[in-house]
């Protein structure tokens, strides 16, 4: 079966970060209704809606909350509404050449559908609940931190959240008397780069991280430099970058 062409489907694999090996999951979740008015024989994208949407909400409800330990309940739902929700769905979905990829009716295609938020989110739902059926949970979790990580960070971190380079740069003031620094080095084509950073303090790493942007991977880093040092724990042996970024 195929489901687009060859270039169209490789670019969007790319794109989404996963390669789907049944190509029967991948089509069904690229079916809009009308499409399936029109191929009576055929299932609409609809039944995995309703499951990508369940897989969408565990995978960022389980991360906000191990990532974010001193957010509350009511900070956590907030955090998880500003991501999970129909306006961030539909700007992945275009990001990632979704519209292209559907399988619409002659009619809805005529009039646009290929760039309707509402068609979009819907269809970014199924493509979740095929990842999730063609390759299980682990790949449903990478999909959904490459595609959505750099939202979450911004929603945690913005007024009320955890910004954690400024957790850092207070503590690392009141124990070190200087400021932290931070390496990082990237990887990847343009479309898909993943960046990797380390921060120290007198010399030494005492954390590591990676995300979508150079912002996110210092976050992490931060993060998880700021929870050892707040456990009186020791610096890290073997945390290294190889390009030096020099940020404060």
């Amino acid at each position: 079966m195929r489901v687009m062409q060859p270039d169209d489907r490789a670019r969007f694999e790319s794109l989404l970060g996963w390669s789907f090996r049944d190509d029967s999951v991948i089509a069904q979740a690229l079916s809009h209704r009308s499409w399936c008015a029109e191929h009576p024989d055929e299932g609409s994208n609809e039944r995995l809606e309703f499951l990508g949407d369940a897989v969408l909400g565990i995978i960022v409800t389980d991360h906000i909350f191990r990532a974010y330990p001193s957010l509350q309940e009511g900070e956590l739902a907030k955090v998880r509404a500003s991501v999970v929700n129909a306006e961030v769905l539909a700007d992945i979905g275009a990001r990632i050449g979704l519209g292209a990829c559907l399988r619409l009716g002659k009619g809805e295609a005529n009039s646009g559908g290929r760039e309707k938020p509402s068609i979009l989110a819907d269809a970014m739902e199924a493509v979740i609940a095929a990842v999730y059926l063609d390759g299980g949970m682990d790949a449903a979790w990478s999909v959904v931190m490459r595609l959505f990580e750099p939202r979450i960070i911004d929603a945690a971190t913005g007024p009320g959240g955890d910004d954690y380079k400024t957790r850092l740069q207070e503590i690392a003031a009141q124990r070190f008397d200087r400021l932290p620094r931070y390496q990082v080095r990237d990887e990847g084509p343009d479309h898909a780069k993943r960046f990797f950073a380390t921060v120290r303090l007198d010399g030494e790493a005492y954390g590591n991280g990676d995300g979508g942007s150079k912002k996110q991977a210092e976050q992490a880093a931060a993060r998880a430099a700021w929870v050892r040092i707040s456990a009186g724990e020791p610096p890290v042996e073997g945390l290294e970058v190889n390009q030096d970024a020099g940020t404060p």
